[in-house]
């Protein structure tokens, strides 16, 4: 039975919950899926009165009005999704709240104006009418089902959302616990007493690479719930069939059938790192004895296996198109954090001397037609009085040149030089400037007082004079990736520079390589996952030359971020340094697999969050 209870404003429904409910959400007009729901509900013997849906009716797929009448007719309580408020409201695009520039947010405009095309009238009452909140009541324990958060309707609570987070949100709804949909990945956490549960989405896969969604059982006894995580099996070809007929995006399309999602963009490193591997049906306790999961063990402890026992991934080759020089650890300045320790005093990096500069590049010459950029980093690669003879041969030689410099005093002192380079080669020779923030209190925070009002010159200096150049940041998590962004793009008005602060490849931010807390690792499957959809890393097509001191001769190392491990030394030649490199390194799970970062011109988006597993993290 139902009763309202007006414990907030408006008046939350309130189910009283004596006899199991069967959770679900995430139809996104998927008929098949929601169809099937509808005949695995009748054998659980679950009436339309005991299920609950979490919103999001309506999204992806190809039948929306059909499948919002199918849950209206049934008489299934559900409360609003981003999706019904934004459809609803006849607004221009869903509210999901994804990045912008984000796959889901590019390949949501497509659907969502499908869906508005299709609703009619009735429909958007139905969708305006529905609650925001339905409470259910197990005995003595209140749970509030919303869409996203009881503190946003389009915020992102995933496995990994840390536990202080968790719990603010479950204080904020005044309740036991917390049903949330939204993200479309099952899980279910305890917080000490407190419950926070997601039962997934039946409209498309769980990343998992399988085909099915994801509902779950809400069994109440004593005075606990059971709570059982169950897949649905249901006839995902002729849903994909029905999406690319009426000519939805085929993303999403070919997920239904492949079970990897598009958008790992959206993705909290640790569900990026699960994604390719199944779910299992689960069950879980919430009561007075609830107990949590045990921890894994140790990250990165293995250097052949996960903590969960599964082989690290491997990358091969592909082809060699940057190879990375690292001119020497020597720098004019000392940034706090800095992963290769770079300072006006640390030598472990040799300068690299022109001789071996030419030897590497005439063999790249002769056994890498593939390769198309030279890059130049350090240290301060202008402390190396042979760079702007370098750099002339790598152009001479027909190459493209990425030099990462601060822009201070060093490279300023080479302006002559770099002026005859930039006449003769013109935007083939271009310069990522390292601006950590676009204030000076936070960038000379880490790069020490004097060095904001000096970087800002050399780079307005090359902006000047047309060179092409990039701006790359640290990207720490404490400040919104758009606050960031826009704080960015301000400073570039300022100064002039034609540079697009939204776009990746012109405003580069790259992950806190110093975080202490362990990102997940890259076992085989996920990487299979990621790679499938376009993920790559650099040493799939980079290597770097670096010159340790003490030892005779320069050594080929996997990519740049490893200068001195001995597991991501390859060797003497370029020939050597062609094998394939274990990703069993927490910069290679944060910096690339993980924060989609990259030194090469043209890197991809920008990281995504972190936090710790939930109760169905394998």
């Amino acid at each position: 039975m139902s009763e309202d209870i007006g414990r907030a404003t408006p008046v939350v429904p309130t189910i009283v919950v004596n006899a199991p409910v069967l959770v679900f959400g995430g139809c996104y007009s998927n008929l098949q899926a929601t169809r099937a729901l509808l005949v695995e509900a009748r054998h659980l013997d679950v009436v339309p009165e005991r299920m609950i849906c979490t919103g999001d009716v309506i999204a992806y797929g190809a039948d929306p009005r059909a499948t919002l009448a199918l849950i209206r007719d049934a008489g299934i309580a559900t409360v609003m999704g981003n999706c019904e408020e934004a459809l609803a409201a006849g607004a221009e695009d869903c509210g999901c709240g994804f990045a912008p520039g984000s796959a889901c947010d590019k390949l949501s405009s497509a659907w969502f104006a499908y869906a508005s095309q299709q609703v009619d009238a009735a429909d958007r009452r139905w969708m305006a009418a529905l609650p925001r909140r339905i409470d259910l009541l197990f005995g003595r324990r209140r749970v509030a089902v919303v869409h996203g958060a009881p503190s946003r309707i389009n915020r992102f609570i995933f496995a990994s959302t840390a536990d202080n987070e968790l719990a603010a949100e479950i204080a904020l709804s005044g309740a036991d616990g917390v049903i949330g949909g939204h993200c479309g990945l099952p899980f279910t956490r305890q917080i000490g007493s407190l419950l926070w549960h997601n039962s997934g989405a039946i409209g498309l896969p769980a990343n998992d690479g399988t085909p099915r969604g994801w509902c779950s059982l809400l069994v109440p006894h004593g005075d606990g719930v059971e709570i059982r995580h169950l897949p649905l099996h249901y006839d995902h070809a002729a849903a994909s069939r029905a999406m690319q007929l009426v000519g939805l995006p085929l993303d999403y399309a070919e997920t239904i059938e492949s079970g990897i999602w598009p958008s790992f963009d959206v993705l909290p490193a640790e569900e990026q790192a699960r994604s390719g591997t199944p779910l299992e049906p689960a069950r879980v306790s919430w009561g007075p004895e609830s107990r949590a999961q045990p921890a894994p063990s140790a990250r990165f402890a293995d250097r052949t296996r996960t903590a969960f026992g599964e082989p690290h991934a491997r990358v091969a080759l592909e082809q060699l198109t940057t190879l990375w020089f690292n001119t020497g650890t020597l720098c004019n300045i000392a940034c706090t954090g800095c992963y290769i320790e770079s300072s006006p005093h640390n030598d472990r990096l040799l300068y690299l001397s022109r001789s071996a500069f030419d030897r590497f590049l005439q063999e790249a010459k002769l056994t890498h037609p593939e390769l198309g950029e030279i890059g130049f980093t350090g240290g301060e690669p202008f402390m190396n009085p042979d760079v702007p003879g370098m750099i002339e041969a790598a152009l001479a030689g027909g190459f493209h040149v990425l030099v990462l410099t601060n822009a201070m005093r060093p490279m300023q002192r080479h302006k002559g030089a770099l002026l005859r380079l930039h006449a003769r080669f013109g935007q083939r020779l271009a310069l990522r400037v390292s601006l950590d923030h676009h204030t000076r209190d936070e960038h000379e925070r880490i790069r020490g007082v004097g060095s904001f009002a000096s970087a800002i010159a050399g780079l307005s200096w090359l902006v000047r004079h047309g060179f092409a150049v990039t701006v790359a940041a640290r990207f720490n998590g404490d400040e919104p990736d758009p606050s960031l962004r826009a704080g960015f793009a301000d400073l570039f008005r300022t100064i002039g520079a034609e540079l697009d602060a939204w776009e990746s490849g012109h405003l580069v931010l790259f992950p806190d390589l110093t975080e202490s807390r362990l990102p997940p690792e890259v076992g085989e499957t996920c990487w299979q996952a990621l790679s499938s959809r376009g993920r790559s890393v650099m040493c799939s097509t980079s290597r770097m030359v670096v010159h340790r001191k003490g030892e005779p001769s320069p050594r080929v190392v996997a990519c740049t971020l490893h200068p001195y491990a001995p597991d991501f030394e390859l060797g003497g030649t370029l020939a050597e340094a062609s094998k394939a490199v274990t990703l069993n390194h927490p910069h290679c799970a944060r910096f690339c697999a993980f924060g989609q970062a990259s030194c090469s011109a043209r890197p991809p988006l920008t990281p995504a969050a972190e936090g710790a597993p939930g109760l169905l993290a394998r």
